[in-house]
């Protein structure tokens, strides 16, 4: 059975959001961040960073949520999460996942972690990487808005839901308390609505017991 190691509202959130989708029984494994259990000899065995999610697949340990989702799209094809191989659909699809991952979920990154780039005592330094990768944020955020606009489409790819949703949702959940969060904008607030109503993130939602706001 494959098996998720979680904390919720983590990076965990995206693949549970799939794994729910795909139907396929799954274990969920806390991972006690409040214990460091994320730092415990047996989790390094599994991702030596430290970091979560893992997915555990049979023999096959991955971390990286990028990563874990494009694996279960893979190996559930019938469930229709990716494009099929080899055709421009699924190269955009290869673009907005390296993209939310590298460039917003990175981003995002230095927002809530500026103790990783800015030493203890340089306390004004540490605000001011925030304050700029908050305002990065908001420039990636209208990206994807307009990439909305573009196409048209209820999904991130135009017509067909896919991996990138849910973690896109995730992503945009995690600017709930930015000045101006993603839900706020023109056409990205709608899209998170329809993300959120799909009956798989409702849930995922449950279970991590994610309240107000949802996004």
């Amino acid at each position: 059975m494959l098996q998720l190691y979680y904390h919720p509202t983590d990076a965990s959130m995206a693949p549970h959001m799939v794994l729910e989708e795909l139907g396929v029984p799954f274990e969920l494994v806390l991972v006690d961040r409040a214990n460091q259990a994320h730092k415990s000899e047996a989790y390094l065995r599994l991702n030596p960073n430290g970091l979560i999610p893992v997915l555990v697949d049979g023999d096959t340990v991955l971390y990286e949520t990028a990563a874990i989702l494009l694996h279960l799209a893979d190996t559930h094809p019938q469930a229709g999460l990716a494009p099929a191989l080899a055709g421009s659909e699924r190269a955009h699809l290869y673009k907005w996942l390296f993209w939310l991952s590298n460039t917003l979920h990175a981003t995002l990154n230095l927002y809530f972690y500026p103790e990783r780039w800015a030493s203890a005592e340089l306390v004004q330094g540490a605000t001011n990487l925030k304050a700029r990768a908050e305002a990065r944020a908001g420039q990636l955020l209208e990206l994807l808005d307009q990439e909305l606009a573009r196409h048209g489409g209820p999904w991130l790819l135009g017509e067909r839901y896919t991996v990138l949703d849910p973690y896109l949702l995730m992503l945009a959940r995690w600017t709930r308390h930015f000045g101006r969060p993603a839900r706020t904008l023109t056409h990205l607030g709608p899209y998170l609505l329809r993300v959120l109503a799909r009956p798989a993130v409702q849930r995922a939602y449950a279970t991590e017991q994610i309240g107000e706001p949802p996004v």
